[in-house]
């Protein structure tokens, strides 16, 4: 809710992650991606709604849980950090502002492996090194961290259990790209040893580094679904959002996608992408339905110059 009015800020998302899977959700900010992750874990808003289900598997052969369908106590004592971790967007806002990061780290280490004094101390700098967050740091506040350290803090602290599913969501902010590579070959790591993850990014090249699978969304809404071989290769995406996200790209044709996003409370009638589209028409009236890997009445079918599909900005719909 906002103002009194209902907003859909995600809407018919079906997604899955396997076993050993990376999933990669892209999309321009405001899109959904974060009210998507912090569903899962029940952390929106009281005022928020949610509907359908997110099947966890586990924790007994056979068994799942419905996250959306989880109570509090539930979510708390037997999903965050164990069965499901999280790289916060916004870090520092998750680290409390009077403990150490040491404090909080050897906090998660004990509660979830049950380590004590030495063995303690030792996986406690053991997990601050597997983020790349230097052991000198690890006696300062959350308010002495740049935004690139409070970032590998709270990975670091999403790596500690190992759970079964890891979000990360925009675990690259702040940092350079050295650290941003080490990063998600970290994360990497989280999903070839057999676990799954999902990382929420802005990066695309980061996105083209560790994801198996990549997933599109425009306005609370996924318009593409595809392997992300195909995606950053040949033949590309089919969805003209999704290619302008590519061709946006410095290493690319560093061509803009024209106009902004609509607000999520402010939608235009059918597809949503439309007015910043080359190849609207009548037909775009309605709303595409996800058929094959892009959700779009008038997919990219083969390879195009950059651009296709995007409106310039002196053309009108």
């Amino acid at each position: 809710m906002r103002g009194g009015r209902e907003i859909a800020a995600v809407t018919d998302v079906s997604l899955d992650v396997a076993h050993g899977e990376c999933l990669a959700l892209v999309g321009e900010s405001g899109c959904g991606k974060s009210v998507l992750a912090s569903a899962l874990l029940g952390l929106l808003p009281g005022n928020a709604r949610v509907g359908g289900s997110a099947l966890l598997s586990g924790p007994g052969p056979g068994e799942a849980t419905d996250l959306l369908a989880a109570d509090e106590a539930t979510l708390a004592r037997t999903v965050r950090g164990r069965r499901v971790g999280l790289v916060p967007q916004s870090p520092a806002a998750h680290l409390t502002p009077v403990r150490t990061v040491r404090s909080h780290l050897a906090e998660t280490v004990r509660e979830l492996t049950g380590a004590k004094g030495q063995a303690l101390a030792t996986a406690t700098v053991a997990a601050a090194r597997r983020a790349a967050f230097p052991a000198d740091h690890l006696d300062r506040y959350p308010h002495q961290l740049s935004g690139g350290l409070a970032q590998r803090a709270a990975t670091a602290l999403a790596l500690v259990g190992d759970a079964p599913l890891l979000l990360a969501d925009e675990p690259t902010t702040g940092l350079d790209r050295d650290l941003v590579e080490r990063t998600v070959d970290e994360l990497r790591g989280h999903a070839d040893a057999g676990r799954g993850l999902l990382i929420i990014t802005h990066d695309l090249a980061a996105a083209e580094r560790i994801a198996d699978r990549v997933a599109v969304m425009y306005a609370g809404r996924v318009v593409e679904l595809t392997e992300a071989r195909g995606f950053f290769g040949a033949p590309g995406p089919r969805h003209p959002y999704a290619r302008g996200l590519l061709d946006a790209l410095p290493e690319r044709a560093f061509r803009p996608i024209p106009g902004m996003p609509p607000e999520l409370g402010d939608l235009p009638a059918g597809c949503a992408f439309a007015p910043r589209c080359a190849r609207a028409d009548a037909a775009c009236s309605t709303v595409p339905a996800l058929s094959g890997t892009a959700a779009c009445h008038h997919p990219v079918t083969a390879p195009e110059p950059a651009g296709c599909g995007i409106r310039s900005e002196g053309s009108r719909t």
